[in-house]
């Protein structure tokens, strides 16, 4: 990836991304079929940027974009149910302006809170490869030096959490018995001070199942919020 020194000049790279051949093959025939309930919008189905603010204490990572959902509306987590989850929690601990997310540009403003990706397109079966997701971790190590101010990450899911720590640099430098454990609410202080949430994805796998209730999707934003003061 070309160096990038401000995070609209890389928003506008991962727009333009066109290095996995199999995801963006599968966002555009999303794209281009689209789901009946959505047969009349105008699918984005190109790589979602991260989204936030430049000054943000927490930094949020997700899985990848929903086929239907963000690989629509072209902003991560809105237009599904995982969004509707999310934003109602930022919003219920002061880090957004808004309790959903239904569309690009539809007035969103988050507040201390940055939002990416392991990925940035959607995967089939909303599962990438190894190599997918290692093609698309120097987005996120971009990200990193660009946000200064970041004191919390918050990793949905496993594969969100290893994202962060090879992109940070842990995943090689910790041998695995030191690793932080992923688990849902785990918090840990790293060596740098940097301290790393990890939650079970707000996926309808999970909140459908019970796996995860709101009850404990608040505690984790309760308990990040408390760590950052107002």
């Amino acid at each position: 990836m070309t160096a990038v020194s401000t995070l609209p000049a890389l928003a506008e790279t991962i727009t333009r991304c066109e290095l996995c051949p199999r995801l963006r093959a599968h966002c555009r025939e999303i794209a281009r079929v689209r789901k009946r309930a959505h047969a009349t919008d105008e699918y984005w189905g190109r790589p979602v940027p991260s989204l936030g603010d430049p000054r943000a204490r927490l930094l949020i990572i997700g899985l990848a974009p929903a086929a239907h959902g963000a690989n629509r509306t072209g902003q991560l987590f809105t237009g599904d149910a995982s969004g509707s989850w999310l934003y109602e929690a930022l919003h219920r601990f002061g880090f957004s302006n808004r309790p959903n997310a239904l569309w690009r540009g539809d007035g969103l403003v988050l507040t201390d809170c940055w939002i990416t990706a392991a990925a940035h397109c959607a995967p089939p079966q909303n599962r990438p490869t190894p190599a997918e997701l290692a093609r698309c971790r120097p987005y996120l190590e971009a990200e990193l030096m660009l946000l200064p101010r970041v004191q919390v990450v918050l990793a949905l899911g496993r594969v969100s959490w290893e994202t962060w720590l090879r992109a940070a640099g842990w995943w090689e430098r910790l041998a695995p018995r030191e690793r932080p454990a992923f688990g849902h609410g785990v918090e840990t202080e790293m060596p740098d001070g940097m301290v790393l949430v990890t939650s079970f994805h707000p996926s309808r796998q999970n909140t459908n199942t019970g796996r995860l209730t709101r009850e404990m999707w608040h505690g984790v934003f309760r308990r990040i919020r408390l760590r950052l003061g107002q």
